[in-house]
C-alpha cells in the first residue's frame, strides 16, 4: 500500500461529468485529485444533456463555453408525435429562451465529459477499477480499490452516480437513499440516415397505452439518431450488468407499439453505447459522512425528468472546490458549507414538472391525448408561468466567486 499523502491528495469516483468537472476547480485550487472510473476507458457519444441556468455559468467559468458550443447538438425543439409520425404538438427551442425542454445548449454526455476531462491536464486517471472499501481514520482515507493497490487519501468523494459504489461503502442504509419513481428508461445510437434526415432537426417523441415512451432525437454526426426508450411499471427483478437481458425485455415490452418503434428497437441490437436504468432520485440528509462527500447524482440524482442532473453536477462540483479551497482543507467546514449551498438548490431541482413521470408516460389512449393538449398550450396562460418557473430552477443560485490560482494556458 502507498501511504503517502498529504492534507491536499484527493480521490475522486467517477469520471462521467461531476467527476471532472470536480478534478478540474481541486486543481486550480492547489489540490491533487485522483479520479477513478469503472470503465475501462471513456465512454463516447451517449444521450443529450443540457447546458443552462448555473450550469452554463459554471462552464463559462472555465473557459470552456466557446468549445461547448462547438459540440452542441442542434436541435429545433421537442414534438410530440402519434402512432402515425403525425405532430399532435410542438415546442420550439426558442419559446423559453433557449431553456425549455429541450435548451439552446445541448451536448452528447461523453463530448461534454471529453471536454471537462481534456480541461484536467495533469490529473491522475485510474480506469477501469472502482472502490471496494473506505477505512477512515483521523489523518485520512485508506482506500481499497478493485485492482490497484490500496493507497491514502485526505478525502475521497463519490461522483459515481445514482449506484454510487462511495454511497455504498460510506453510508449505512444506501437502499433508502434512492426513491423510485415507478420506471425505467433506456438510450443509445442507431445508425439510420433515413429516418435521421425525417427527424429534420427535431427530437420527435411517442407514447402508446401502457405507458410506453419512444424517442429519437439528432446526434452530432451524419446519420446518427439518439433514440430512448421509457416504461412506467411496477419494480422489475433484473441484473444491471445483464444487458442482453435488458435488450430483451424491452423488445418484447415495445413490439408493434408503433411509429418508428420497431426501427428503434432493430438498431438497439446493435448499439454499443446501450445503457438501462430506473427512474429515481437519491435523497440523503447529509452530504458528507467523515472525510467522504458525495456529488451530482450519487448524492442528490434529481431524475432524468427534471432535466437538471447536468446543472446540480457542474454546480456542486464548483462549491465543493471552492469551499475546499476557502476553508484552507479543513474539510468538515468545506462539507458543511457545501451543503449549506446546494440544499436548497437541490431541494427545488428536485420538484418534478407537473404530472411527473405520468405526465412523461400516460398509460390510456386519453391521456396521452390530453398530454398532447397540453403541451399545444404550454406557451400560452396558465400553463406558461407554469413551465417558465420549472426551467428557471437551473439559475436558482448565486455562485460565489472563489480566487483560484492563475495558470497558463
Amino acid at each position: 500500500m502507498d501511504n503517502r499523502t498529504t492534507d491536499t491528495d484527493i480521490l475522486v469516483s467517477g469520471a462521467g461529468i461531476a467527476g471532472p468537472a470536480l478534478a478540474y476547480w481541486l486543481r486550480r485550487h492547489g489540490f491533487t485529485p485522483t479520479v477513478v472510473e469503472r470503465a475501462p476507458a471513456p465512454r463516447p457519444g451517449g444521450q443529450a444533456v443540457d447546458l443552462r441556468g448555473a450550469g452554463r455559468t459554471v462552464i463559462e467559468r472555465m473557459g470552456l463555453m466557446e468549445r461547448a458550443r462547438a459540440l452542441c447538438v442542434e436541435q429545433r425543439g421537442m414534438a410530440l408525435v402519434d402512432r402515425r409520425g403525425r405532430t399532435t404538438a410542438r415546442i420550439p427551442v426558442e419559446l423559453f429562451e433557449g431553456e425549455g425542454i429541450v435548451s439552446e445548449i445541448e451536448i452528447l454526455r461523453g463530448d461534454l465529459a471529453d471536454l471537462l476531462r481534456e480541461a484536467t491536464d495533469g490529473v491522475e486517471y485510474l480506469w477501469d477499477d472502482t472502490v471496494t472499501a473506505l477505512d477512515q481514520d483521523a489523518d485520512g482515507v485508506t482506500v481499497t480499490f478493485e485492482n490497484a493497490p490500496a493507497r491514502r487519501f485526505a478525502l475521497v468523494v463519490g461522483a459515481d452516480g445514482l449506484h454510487s459504489a462511495v454511497r455504498r461503502l460510506a453510508f449505512p442504509g444506501d437502499g433508502a437513499h434512492h426513491r423510485p419513481l415507478g420506471g425505467y428508461h433506456a438510450w443509445f445510437t442507431v445508425h439510420d440516415p433515413d429516418l435521421a434526415l425525417a427527424l429534420d432537426g427535431w427530437f420527435l417523441m411517442y407514447n402508446a397505452p401502457g405507458g410506453l415512451v419512444a424517442g429519437a432525437r439528432p446526434g452530432r454526426l451524419p446519420g446518427e439518431v439518439k433514440a430512448s426508450l421509457g416504461l412506467r411499471c411496477a419494480p422489475l427483478a433484473y441484473d444491471r450488468r445483464d444487458t442482453a437481458a435488458q435488450r430483451r425485455l424491452l423488445a418484447e415490452r415495445f413490439a408493434g407499439a408503433g411509429w418508428e418503434v420497431d426501427r428503434l428497437l432493430a438498431g438497439m441490437h446493435t448499439a454499443g453505447d446501450f445503457a438501462f436504468d430506473s427512474f429515481g432520485q437519491i435523497r440523503l440528509d447529509h452530504y458528507s459522512r467523515g472525510r467522504v462527500a458525495l456529488l451530482g447524482d450519487a448524492g442528490y440524482s434529481p431524475s432524468p425528468l427534471t432535466g437538471l442532473g447536468t446543472s446540480l453536477a457542474l454546480v456542486g462540483a464548483y462549491l465543493l472546490a471552492g469551499e475546499l479551497a476557502t476553508a484552507a482543507g479543513d474539510f468538515r467546514t468545506a462539507f458543511a458549507r457545501y451543503e449549506e449551498l446546494m440544499r436548497p438548490y437541490v431541494t427545488r431541482a428536485q420538484e418534478l414538472p407537473p404530472g411527473g413521470l405520468n405526465g412523461y408516460a400516460p398509460d390510456s389512449a386519453l391521456m396521452i391525448r390530453l398530454r398532447a393538449a397540453s403541451m399545444r398550450w404550454m406557451g400560452r396562460w396558465p400553463l406558461r408561468p407554469v413551465l417558465a418557473a420549472q426551467f428557471a430552477k437551473a439559475g436558482d443560485i448565486t455562485l460565489p466567486d472563489y480566487p483560484v490560482a492563475a495558470r497558463s494556458a
